[in-house]
């Protein structure tokens, strides 16, 4: 029999017996289908290691659920991005997969070039105005959630104030479901402003890259990066408060010495409320705090990370090293200035190459508009992914609380092993439960039973390794959006394809996407969870799946970055191209090959990578 080559189509793929059940916990329209089996299967599946790389908790989808409708309409129905259509996902096994749809007929991209032309470059003439819109309404949004009231009490007898002078006609039962319903339908809003300009910003990039390559051919992908890099972008205000903080405390001997020690949090703070000069530091850490630590200490996408405020110990743990830094005499800012000024001046010597006004005008319409509008890809994200992310994380954590204290659940976090259609099904049992009167069950037993056949199962699908693709592969990987932020090519296909096995110590070096510019040689922090982030030592290179912009204040300890995935517009590259360090993305095996302590030379210029000498 002949050997079947390619990848397994969506409802050919086997899974070990103990994630039996695992389709449930999802939304149905995720799971492939016989009704949709010839769609699926022309179409390329790969799973989605940057925003999904791990065994997804039915709950934490909810934001995957957002942004798939939220990008999606913005290519096709909003902005018209003539080629392009949506980022379709389905579940596997309980990890996420996704596919850029195929374009649509001709005339539906003819249909759509005439509104592309008119919308989008209006956004890019007008974009100043419009953030300043945007932050506005995003930040009232945030505030909107945050007041929502969970009840914390069905009490044994509604209040007289509820009845007199006119019986208030909705009571406990109804505020526990409407406020979930409002707190759900405030993240899926939410997550449609997340979208408004963002798909905007990656198509700037390109429109920018594009004309670089016509007009200068073999320029480097590291030098566009680089001629886009050099903004003020609010995804680094977190660490930027953080380094002023350390800056007063450095200066005072008696702060400095209870900041770098190693009492705890609290013991460190109430330490500091016994002087002058510590409670007026508290006052300023305060100041920071809201909103600036409403950073998530990873992506901000999944509940088990924590932030800032619910981990001070992060924050703190980087007070230390900035305070022992600068009291050694390192700089502990970001150099904007100076990649500003090295942009400024690369970009003046290309455009000094250009022979005609029609190119040069091209060059600096798509330069002016990149400028102007790539820095929303960060500027969103700390508002979205973190500070907006945080507080849902603290609602649904008072709603978890209320379920337990009524015996509904055992554990707060419980709550994120149902779907967001089916946590509802949980407050109207409370709410029948408590309405019926005294004496009545709930169905307690029958939530917690589902809570720890789907723990067994999301702790089975963390051990199983997923393919890494499925469907028909196009001969070409040619989507744009797909390339540049998810790093898949055409050549990691075929990799896959071949089903390379990769022998850890014969691998030499590492090819990747020239991501952040300059060249680096140093030893090897490889860091595969949040908690070893603060490991990190000065002058380290820094090896990870994927990098998370709240990881800021280390990207001025290391001398470089090098990812498993991520394209030249991923997070990743963003963050070390603001801070010049070298980086070398999308490697797919560099947590794999590499380990701590291993010297490496990375080539942010050329995408290589070499392996100098093994720990």
């Amino acid at each position: 029999m002949a050997e079947k080559k390619g990848f397994p189509m969506p409802l050919e793929v086997e899974y070990p017996k103990e994630l039996q059940g695992w389709e449930e916990m999802y939304p149905p329209y995720y799971i492939f289908s016989k009704e949709r089996k010839e769609w699926e299967e022309n179409h390329f599946w790969f799973h989605d290691k940057i925003h999904a790389p791990e065994a997804m908790y039915p709950l934490d989808l909810i934001f995957h659920e957002a942004w798939q409708i939220s990008l999606s309409q913005y290519t096709t129905r909003v902005f018209c991005i003539p080629p392009a259509q949506g980022i379709a996902q389905r579940m596997v096994g309980c990890y996420m997969y996704i596919t850029p749809v195929a374009p649509p007929p001709p005339e539906i991209i003819g249909e759509k070039a005439g509104l592309f032309q008119k919308r989008v470059f209006y956004v890019f003439d007008h974009y100043d105005a419009l953030w300043g819109l945007w932050l506005k309404k995003f930040r009232a949004l945030g505030e909107e959630m945050a007041s929502i009231k969970v009840p914390t009490e069905f009490p044994k007898f509604e209040d007289d104030e509820k009845v007199f002078p006119e019986p208030r006609g909705f009571y406990t039962s109804y505020d526990l479901i409407d406020g979930w319903d409002r707190l759900v339908n405030l993240m899926i809003k939410g997550w449609q402003f997340h979208f408004q300009y963002l798909n905007l910003a990656y198509l700037a990039y390109l429109l920018f890259a594009d004309t670089c390559r016509k007009l200068f051919p073999g320029i480097g992908e590291s030098t566009i990066g680089k001629l886009v890099a050099g903004a003020y972008v609010q995804m680094f205000r977190p660490e930027e408060e953080l380094g002023r903080l350390a800056k007063i405390a450095a200066a005072i001997p008696e702060l400095s010495k209870i900041l770098k020690s190693d009492l705890s949090v609290s013991e460190k703070r109430e330490a500091l409320k016994k002087t002058a000069e510590g409670r007026d530091w508290l006052v300023e850490y305060e100041k920071s705090k809201d909103p600036w630590f409403y950073v998530s200490c990873g992506s901000g996408w999944f509940h088990y990370e924590g932030s800032w405020i619910t981990k001070p110990e992060i924050p703190f743990g980087y007070l230390k090293s900035y305070i022992e830094r600068i009291e050694k005499g390192e700089k502990i800012d970001r150099d904007l200035p100076n990649i500003d000024k090295e942009r400024a001046e690369l970009a003046e010597e290309y455009r000094k190459l250009i022979k005609t006004d029609e190119d040069r005008k091209s060059f600096d319409d798509t330069y002016k508009a990149v400028r102007t509008i790539y820095k929303y890809a960060e500027d969103h994200l700390f508002w979205v992914e973190h500070w907006f992310h945080t507080i849902w994380f603290e609602k649904v954590r008072e709603f978890g609380n209320v379920l337990v204290k009524y015996g509904l659940l055992k554990d707060p976090d419980d709550i994120y092993l149902f779907n967001r259609f089916e946590v509802p099904y949980l407050m109207e049992d409370l709410a029948t439960t408590w309405a019926l009167g005294e004496g009545v069950p709930s169905g307690g037993q029958y939530w917690q039973a589902k809570v720890e056949k789907r723990k067994k199962i999301l702790e089975a699908a963390k051990k199983w390794t997923p393919i890494p693709a499925l469907g028909t592969p196009p001969e070409e990987v040619a989507e744009p959006f797909t390339i540049m932020l998810w790093g898949i090519t055409t050549e990691k296909v075929r990799e896959w394809l071949k089903g390379v096995a990769v022998v850890p110590t014969e691998v030499t070096e590492l090819k990747g996407f020239a991501s952040s510019a300059g060249v680096a040689e140093g030893k090897v922090r490889v860091v595969k969870r949040l908690e070893e982030i603060t490991a990190i030592q000065q002058g380290e290179i820094l090896v990870c799946p994927t990098t998370n912009p709240a990881w800021a204040p280390v990207f001025t300890k290391i001398k470089a970055s090098i990812t498993d995935i991520g394209g030249i517009t991923s997070h990743a590259a963003i963050v070390c191209r603001e801070y010049g360090v070298p980086s070398v993305t999308g490697t797919g095996i560099a947590t794999s090959v590499l380990k701590t302590g291993d010297t490496v030379h990375v080539d942010g210029n050329t995408g290589m990578v070499k392996i100098l000498k093994r720990a």
